[in-house]
């Protein structure tokens, strides 16, 4: 996008107003980006600009840029520090140049994933002994390195992409074996003691909860007991339901 025609804070202020339904994405790498926004703060003089005409300047940015807020203002302020370089915006982090060796090779952690199968994924300890078993006593050379494996990072090496690819262990989900109430109708074969409870809403009156009516029926003798609580909870039912039992004249 060729923007150097934008000149004033009026103009930028336009083109926003005129591309809120546009959505940029990002073009080039990061330093092409980074020239962009180098190029837009020294042709706008940015460091002698107002607040509000700062804040469409970086408005501006965010939009043509496709970078954060957050990521646009570390960027001016790093422009700002280093304006007068040949190069004022520059990534300050990289790849190292010579990386740390992996002392343990994709070969070791197949090693290792093949230890655990074998064994049912006993505790770390017991792996890290049986790997030093492995080359100082069946002098497998395959386990050299592996022979001073800590069991701290034995741990880790489980956690590692490499090992998860190699022990993928699917656990089903158990069956929860907590009885749940059913409703149903009792079959009490002739004996007392069966008891049918219904519950009715007296309904509201001006905002203010009516109470509940209890219902309560023995299904052989057809004894019947009636209660009302204010709400159906276990601080109302529990003292009701203990004063209904005890009006039942037979044991269940």
């Amino acid at each position: 996008m060729n923007e150097t025609r934008l000149c004033t804070i009026e103009q930028i202020e336009q083109f926003l107003s005129g591309c809120l339904q546009v959505e940029f994405t990002k073009s080039g790498d990061d330093s092409e980006r980074y020239e962009h926004i180098s190029r837009v703060l020294k042709r706008f003089d940015y460091p002698g600009q107002g607040k509000r005409e700062k804040g469409v300047l970086l408005k501006y940015l965010q939009v043509t840029s496709g970078y954060s807020r957050a990521q646009v203002t570390r960027l001016v302020t790093q422009w700002h520090t280093n304006r007068l370089a040949t190069v004022p915006l520059s990534k300050r982090y990289r790849a190292p140049a010579s990386p740390f060796a992996r002392k343990y090779t994709a070969i070791d952690i197949a090693l290792l994933a093949e230890m655990d199968k074998a064994n049912e994924d006993v505790c770390g300890p017991a792996i890290a002994h049986l790997l030093q078993r492995a080359y100082g006593v069946y002098g497998d050379a395959r386990y050299e390195r592996l022979v001073g494996l800590s069991v701290s990072h034995l741990y880790n090496l489980r956690k590692s992409t490499g090992y998860q690819a190699l022990r993928v262990v699917f656990a089903k989900t158990n069956p929860v074996c907590n009885h749940i109430g059913v409703r149903k109708v009792p079959r009490p074969n002739g004996r007392v003691g069966f008891v049918r409870i219904d519950t009715v809403h007296q309904g509201d009156l001006d905002g203010i909860k009516g109470v509940y009516h209890i219902t309560c029926v023995d299904s052989v003798s057809q004894w019947q007991v009636e209660a009302c609580v204010q709400g159906i909870s276990e601080a109302f039912l529990l003292p009701v339901l203990e004063l209904v039992i005890e009006q039942f004249p037979f044991c269940n």
